[in-house]
Protein backbone atom coordinates (compact mmCIF):
# COMPACT_ATOMS: atom_id res chain seq x y z
CA UNK A 1 0.00 0.00 0.00
CA UNK A 2 1.35 3.52 -1.08
CA UNK A 3 2.11 5.57 2.22
CA UNK A 4 -0.21 8.47 2.03
CA UNK A 5 0.37 11.39 4.84
CA UNK A 6 -2.32 12.93 6.92
CA UNK A 7 -1.66 16.75 7.82
CA UNK A 8 -4.24 18.54 9.90
CA UNK A 9 -3.94 22.26 9.57
CA UNK A 10 -1.62 21.97 6.63
CA UNK A 11 -2.43 25.81 6.32
CA UNK A 12 -0.39 26.85 9.17
CA UNK A 13 3.36 27.50 9.57
CA UNK A 14 4.46 24.22 10.39
CA UNK A 15 1.61 22.77 8.60
CA UNK A 16 2.79 24.26 5.50
CA UNK A 17 6.49 23.41 5.16
CA UNK A 18 5.05 19.57 6.43
CA UNK A 19 3.45 19.50 2.97
CA UNK A 20 6.29 20.87 1.36
CA UNK A 21 9.02 18.94 2.62
CA UNK A 22 6.57 15.68 2.12
CA UNK A 23 6.12 16.90 -1.26
CA UNK A 24 9.90 17.65 -2.09
CA UNK A 25 10.53 13.38 -0.81
CA UNK A 26 7.95 12.28 -3.18
CA UNK A 27 4.99 11.42 -1.04
CA UNK A 28 1.57 10.92 -0.90
CA UNK A 29 -0.43 13.91 0.65
CA UNK A 30 -2.99 14.92 2.18
CA UNK A 31 -4.09 18.53 4.18
CA UNK A 32 -7.55 18.54 6.22
CA UNK A 33 -8.22 22.41 7.36
CA UNK A 34 -10.96 24.72 7.85
CA UNK A 35 -9.40 27.15 5.69
CA UNK A 36 -8.76 27.90 2.59
CA UNK A 37 -6.05 29.92 2.59
CA UNK A 38 -3.59 28.67 0.98
CA UNK A 39 -1.02 32.13 1.38
CA UNK A 40 1.44 30.22 3.49
CA UNK A 41 1.20 27.53 1.12
CA UNK A 42 1.61 30.09 -2.00
CA UNK A 43 5.32 31.14 -0.15
CA UNK A 44 6.90 27.60 -0.71
CA UNK A 45 5.90 26.28 -3.38
CA UNK A 46 4.49 26.64 -7.12
CA UNK A 47 0.79 26.20 -8.36
CA UNK A 48 1.73 23.27 -9.87
CA UNK A 49 2.76 21.58 -6.95
CA UNK A 50 0.03 22.50 -4.50
CA UNK A 51 -1.94 20.36 -7.42
CA UNK A 52 -0.40 17.43 -5.75
CA UNK A 53 -1.89 18.16 -2.82
CA UNK A 54 -5.55 16.40 -1.80
CA UNK A 55 -7.09 18.80 -0.08
CA UNK A 56 -10.09 18.15 2.03
CA UNK A 57 -12.00 20.74 3.97
CA UNK A 58 -13.16 19.78 7.11
CA UNK A 59 -13.93 20.39 10.64
CA UNK A 60 -12.26 18.39 13.33
CA UNK A 61 -14.90 18.76 15.70
CA UNK A 62 -17.23 16.50 12.95
CA UNK A 63 -15.88 12.80 13.77
CA UNK A 64 -17.18 11.34 10.97
CA UNK A 65 -15.99 14.48 8.63
CA UNK A 66 -12.14 13.08 10.52
CA UNK A 67 -13.24 9.27 10.18
CA UNK A 68 -14.09 9.77 6.18
CA UNK A 69 -10.70 11.81 5.40
CA UNK A 70 -8.78 8.79 6.84
CA UNK A 71 -10.82 6.34 4.90
CA UNK A 72 -11.44 7.90 1.81
CA UNK A 73 -7.89 8.16 1.49
CA UNK A 74 -6.16 5.19 2.82
CA UNK A 75 -3.89 7.10 5.41
CA UNK A 76 -0.89 5.33 6.42
CA UNK A 77 0.85 8.58 8.55
CA UNK A 78 -0.61 11.33 10.82
CA UNK A 79 0.85 14.37 11.94
CA UNK A 80 -1.91 16.59 13.70
CA UNK A 81 -1.45 19.78 13.99
CA UNK A 82 -4.79 21.95 13.81
CA UNK A 83 -5.67 23.64 16.75
CA UNK A 84 -6.76 27.57 18.30
CA UNK A 85 -4.37 29.29 19.54
CA UNK A 86 -3.78 31.28 22.92
CA UNK A 87 -5.81 34.34 22.15
CA UNK A 88 -9.20 32.02 20.21
CA UNK A 89 -9.12 29.69 23.58
CA UNK A 90 -9.30 32.86 25.44
CA UNK A 91 -11.71 34.71 23.77
CA UNK A 92 -14.04 31.66 23.15
CA UNK A 93 -13.19 28.44 25.35
CA UNK A 94 -15.76 26.05 24.59
CA UNK A 95 -15.14 26.49 20.67
CA UNK A 96 -11.05 26.34 21.99
CA UNK A 97 -12.34 22.51 23.42
CA UNK A 98 -13.81 21.39 20.59
CA UNK A 99 -11.39 22.04 18.47
CA UNK A 100 -8.33 21.48 20.71
CA UNK A 101 -9.32 18.40 22.69
CA UNK A 102 -12.43 16.86 20.61
CA UNK A 103 -10.46 17.60 17.75
CA UNK A 104 -7.63 15.19 18.71
CA UNK A 105 -9.75 12.70 20.19
CA UNK A 106 -11.46 12.74 16.66
CA UNK A 107 -7.96 11.94 15.29
CA UNK A 108 -7.32 9.31 17.43
CA UNK A 109 -10.54 7.94 17.28
CA UNK A 110 -10.10 7.83 13.62
CA UNK A 111 -6.15 6.29 13.78
CA UNK A 112 -8.20 3.01 15.75
CA UNK A 113 -10.73 2.66 13.57
CA UNK A 114 -7.94 2.12 10.37
CA UNK A 115 -5.75 -0.19 12.79
CA UNK A 116 -3.17 2.62 12.86
CA UNK A 117 -0.47 2.49 15.29
CA UNK A 118 1.12 5.43 15.54
CA UNK A 119 0.39 9.22 15.28
CA UNK A 120 2.44 12.76 15.62
CA UNK A 121 0.80 15.75 17.08
CA UNK A 122 1.66 18.91 18.24
CA UNK A 123 1.81 19.63 22.12
CA UNK A 124 3.08 23.09 23.22
CA UNK A 125 5.41 24.70 26.04
CA UNK A 126 2.15 26.36 27.22
CA UNK A 127 1.28 23.15 29.33
CA UNK A 128 4.59 24.34 31.40
CA UNK A 129 3.98 27.04 33.81
CA UNK A 130 5.45 30.27 34.47
CA UNK A 131 9.63 30.52 35.63
CA UNK A 132 8.30 30.91 39.30
CA UNK A 133 7.10 27.70 38.94
CA UNK A 134 10.49 25.96 38.70
CA UNK A 135 13.69 25.43 39.53
CA UNK A 136 16.64 27.75 37.65
CA UNK A 137 17.51 26.48 34.16
CA UNK A 138 15.87 24.33 31.72
CA UNK A 139 12.96 22.87 32.73
CA UNK A 140 12.96 18.84 32.46
CA UNK A 141 11.08 17.04 30.57
CA UNK A 142 9.19 15.54 33.30
CA UNK A 143 8.58 18.45 34.86
CA UNK A 144 5.25 19.24 36.44
CA UNK A 145 2.39 20.32 34.10
CA UNK A 146 1.10 24.06 35.75
CA UNK A 147 -0.45 25.98 32.51
CA UNK A 148 -1.92 29.04 33.48
CA UNK A 149 -3.75 29.02 29.77
CA UNK A 150 -6.66 27.62 28.83
CA UNK A 151 -4.90 26.65 25.52
CA UNK A 152 -2.76 24.88 27.57
CA UNK A 153 -4.83 23.02 29.97
CA UNK A 154 -6.41 21.91 26.47
CA UNK A 155 -2.87 20.48 25.32
CA UNK A 156 -2.21 18.55 28.76
CA UNK A 157 -5.68 17.19 28.33
CA UNK A 158 -4.55 16.21 25.01
CA UNK A 159 -0.91 14.30 26.15
CA UNK A 160 -3.43 12.63 28.67
CA UNK A 161 -5.63 11.30 25.65
CA UNK A 162 -2.80 9.89 24.13
CA UNK A 163 -1.67 8.41 26.54
CA UNK A 164 -4.88 6.76 27.44
CA UNK A 165 -5.09 5.48 23.77
CA UNK A 166 -1.98 3.61 23.68
CA UNK A 167 -2.68 1.78 27.11
CA UNK A 168 -6.33 0.66 25.77
CA UNK A 169 -5.92 0.91 22.52
CA UNK A 170 -2.06 0.13 21.59
CA UNK A 171 -1.41 3.41 19.26
CA UNK A 172 1.52 4.61 19.69
CA UNK A 173 2.23 8.41 19.69
CA UNK A 174 4.95 11.39 19.69
CA UNK A 175 4.05 14.83 20.78
CA UNK A 176 6.38 17.71 20.65
CA UNK A 177 6.84 21.04 21.66
CA UNK A 178 7.83 23.62 20.21
CA UNK A 179 8.88 27.21 21.68
CA UNK A 180 9.32 30.56 19.40
CA UNK A 181 8.89 28.87 15.70
CA UNK A 182 10.55 31.65 12.93
CA UNK A 183 10.39 31.39 9.19
CA UNK A 184 8.72 32.15 6.40
CA UNK A 185 4.98 31.49 6.99
CA UNK A 186 5.10 32.04 10.75
CA UNK A 187 2.60 35.36 10.54
CA UNK A 188 0.67 35.13 13.60
CA UNK A 189 0.66 33.85 16.80
CA UNK A 190 1.79 35.43 20.33
CA UNK A 191 5.63 34.54 19.55
CA UNK A 192 5.44 35.62 15.83
CA UNK A 193 7.44 38.95 16.54
CA UNK A 194 10.80 37.72 15.48
CA UNK A 195 9.05 36.38 12.11
CA UNK A 196 7.90 39.85 11.78
CA UNK A 197 10.89 41.41 12.14
CA UNK A 198 12.37 39.64 9.66
CA UNK A 199 9.75 40.20 7.00
CA UNK A 200 9.93 43.99 8.12
CA UNK A 201 13.76 44.16 7.55
CA UNK A 202 13.66 42.23 4.23
CA UNK A 203 11.57 45.34 2.91
CA UNK A 204 13.77 48.17 4.26
CA UNK A 205 10.98 48.84 6.87
CA UNK A 206 11.50 48.96 10.60
CA UNK A 207 9.74 46.76 13.55
CA UNK A 208 9.29 46.98 17.46
CA UNK A 209 9.49 43.55 19.02
CA UNK A 210 7.02 43.75 21.81
CA UNK A 211 8.61 41.08 23.74
CA UNK A 212 12.35 40.51 25.00
CA UNK A 213 13.91 37.86 27.12
CA UNK A 214 15.22 34.48 26.75
CA UNK A 215 13.61 31.98 24.80
CA UNK A 216 14.79 28.78 22.45
CA UNK A 217 14.41 29.54 18.86
CA UNK A 218 13.45 26.65 15.72
CA UNK A 219 13.57 27.23 12.12
CA UNK A 220 9.83 26.10 11.09
CA UNK A 221 11.44 24.23 7.99
CA UNK A 222 13.32 22.38 11.37
CA UNK A 223 10.08 21.80 13.26
CA UNK A 224 7.99 19.95 10.26
CA UNK A 225 11.37 17.82 9.66
CA UNK A 226 10.89 16.76 13.26
CA UNK A 227 7.52 15.92 12.89
CA UNK A 228 7.16 14.01 9.99
CA UNK A 229 10.05 11.81 11.33
CA UNK A 230 7.81 11.63 14.08
CA UNK A 231 4.60 9.86 12.13
CA UNK A 232 7.22 7.46 10.60
CA UNK A 233 9.40 6.00 13.84
CA UNK A 234 6.93 4.80 16.22
CA UNK A 235 8.39 4.86 19.67
CA UNK A 236 6.39 2.48 20.85
CA UNK A 237 4.33 4.14 23.95
CA UNK A 238 2.55 7.65 24.15
CA UNK A 239 5.83 10.11 24.01
CA UNK A 240 6.00 13.62 24.46
CA UNK A 241 9.32 16.18 23.67
CA UNK A 242 10.23 19.39 24.40
CA UNK A 243 12.58 20.59 21.36
CA UNK A 244 15.50 22.58 23.19
CA UNK A 245 18.36 24.34 20.95
CA UNK A 246 20.49 26.71 23.05
CA UNK A 247 18.58 29.34 24.39
CA UNK A 248 19.47 32.77 23.21
CA UNK A 249 17.98 36.39 23.47
CA UNK A 250 15.55 38.40 21.32
CA UNK A 251 18.51 40.78 21.35
CA UNK A 252 20.87 38.22 20.27
CA UNK A 253 18.44 37.33 17.80
CA UNK A 254 18.13 41.13 16.35
CA UNK A 255 22.08 41.26 16.54
CA UNK A 256 22.39 38.30 14.32
CA UNK A 257 20.00 40.00 11.77
CA UNK A 258 21.93 43.39 11.95
CA UNK A 259 25.36 41.60 11.65
CA UNK A 260 23.48 40.31 8.26
CA UNK A 261 21.69 43.60 7.47
CA UNK A 262 23.53 46.94 9.01
CA UNK A 263 20.28 49.23 7.74
CA UNK A 264 18.03 46.85 9.90
CA UNK A 265 16.03 48.65 12.45
CA UNK A 266 14.88 46.63 14.97
CA UNK A 267 13.57 47.19 18.45
CA UNK A 268 13.10 45.10 21.21
CA UNK A 269 10.85 45.51 24.48
CA UNK A 270 11.68 44.79 28.13
CA UNK A 271 8.39 42.59 28.30
CA UNK A 272 9.26 39.23 29.00
CA UNK A 273 6.66 35.95 28.06
CA UNK A 274 5.38 34.41 31.04
CA UNK A 275 7.15 30.85 29.85
CA UNK A 276 10.71 29.55 30.87
CA UNK A 277 13.98 30.58 28.90
CA UNK A 278 14.44 27.15 27.52
CA UNK A 279 13.61 23.71 28.23
CA UNK A 280 15.73 20.12 28.18
CA UNK A 281 15.56 18.05 24.88
CA UNK A 282 17.67 15.00 25.93
CA UNK A 283 14.74 13.01 25.89
CA UNK A 284 13.96 13.74 21.99
CA UNK A 285 17.74 13.12 20.97
CA UNK A 286 17.58 9.95 23.16
CA UNK A 287 14.80 8.44 21.15
CA UNK A 288 15.89 9.95 17.86
CA UNK A 289 19.17 9.88 15.73
CA UNK A 290 18.30 12.40 13.89
CA UNK A 291 17.57 16.23 15.10
CA UNK A 292 16.97 19.07 12.71
CA UNK A 293 18.47 21.99 14.41
CA UNK A 294 19.50 24.76 11.69
CA UNK A 295 21.92 27.05 13.16
CA UNK A 296 20.07 30.42 14.39
CA UNK A 297 22.17 32.43 11.96
CA UNK A 298 21.58 30.24 8.88
CA UNK A 299 17.92 29.84 9.73
CA UNK A 300 17.67 34.01 9.77
CA UNK A 301 19.76 34.50 6.69
CA UNK A 302 17.65 32.09 4.77
CA UNK A 303 14.47 33.52 5.46
CA UNK A 304 15.58 36.80 4.63
CA UNK A 305 16.71 35.29 1.67
CA UNK A 306 13.43 33.70 1.04
CA UNK A 307 11.50 36.90 1.92
CA UNK A 308 13.36 39.32 -0.34
CA UNK A 309 13.34 36.46 -3.35
CA UNK A 310 8.83 36.63 -3.08
CA UNK A 311 9.32 40.36 -3.32
CA UNK A 312 5.77 41.48 -2.94
CA UNK A 313 4.09 38.01 -2.85
CA UNK A 314 4.67 38.29 0.55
Amino acid sequence: MTDTYLITGGMGCIGAWALYHLLQDGKQVVNFDQSTDTHRLDWLMSPEEQEKITFVQGDLRDTNAVKAVFADNNITHVIHLAALQVPMCRANPVLGAQVNVVGTVNIFEAARERELKNVAYASSIAVYGPPSDYPPGLIAHDAPKTPRTLYGAYKVANETTAEIYFNDYGIASTALRPYTVYGVGRDQGMTSEPTKALLAVAKGESYSINFGGEMQFHFASDVARQFILASEQSLGGAHVFNMGQQPKSVTEFVDIVKTIVPSASVDVADTTLPFPMGFDDSELRNHFDTIYETPLADGIQQTLDHVKKLGDKI
